[in-house]
């Protein structure tokens, strides 16, 4: 089974202006030896059933619905709205979402794997932009921030390993 490994943005990540301006940012990505597109990832990530019930919370708490039908619009650039997010920024193999608070960022982004490989590097991350900054313009997160920062890490890892299986599974039945 593929790691899901911790590693420091990639030069052209879209997530980038959050780390330089001090907020806060992580970045995670699993390789699957399959050639995966931005638009596949996209719906898959958006579809498995880890996120269609973080979908359902949503719903319910932030009054914003969404459906399977409407990732996919996501996924290939035919809506700037899903669920919680709204489209900041798109590249040919990136995608920057802000929630509708403003408070945090969620990104993805696919890069082949060599020139000889037909395997693709799947990344996720996230930015928390501070609530404050002190008078030194030091960042201040708030208690939630740093109480839930454990289970963001471990809910990270299990969105991505969903996605994976699903990418995994699609490409074995298409075989």
């Amino acid at each position: 089974m593929p790691t899901i490994c911790s590693s420091p943005l990639p030069q052209n990540a879209l997530l980038n202006r959050y780390e330089q301006d001090g907020s806060y940012t992580d970045c995670y990505y699993i390789d699957v030896p399959h050639a995966i597109s931005m638009s596949e990832y996209v719906a898959t990530f958006y579809t498995t059933p880890l996120f269609r019930v973080e979908r359902k919370i949503l719903a319910l708490f932030a009054g914003r619905p969404s459906t399977d039908a409407d990732a996919k619009e996501l996924a290939f650039g035919q809506a700037t709205r899903f669920a919680a997010w709204d489209v900041e920024e798109r590249a040919s193999n990136q995608l920057l979402l802000r929630d509708f608070l403003g408070q945090t960022r969620s990104w993805l982004m696919v890069t082949s794997i060599g020139p000889s490989t037909n395997s693709t590097r799947l990344y996720f991350g996230s930015a928390f932009v501070p609530k404050s900054r002190s008078a030194s313009g030091q960042p201040s997160f708030g208690f939630l921030f740093h109480a839930l920062s454990g289970f963001h890490r471990l809910y990270t890892k299990a969105l991505m390993r969903a996605a994976q299986a699903k990418l995994t599974s699609v490409n074995r039945d298409v075989m």
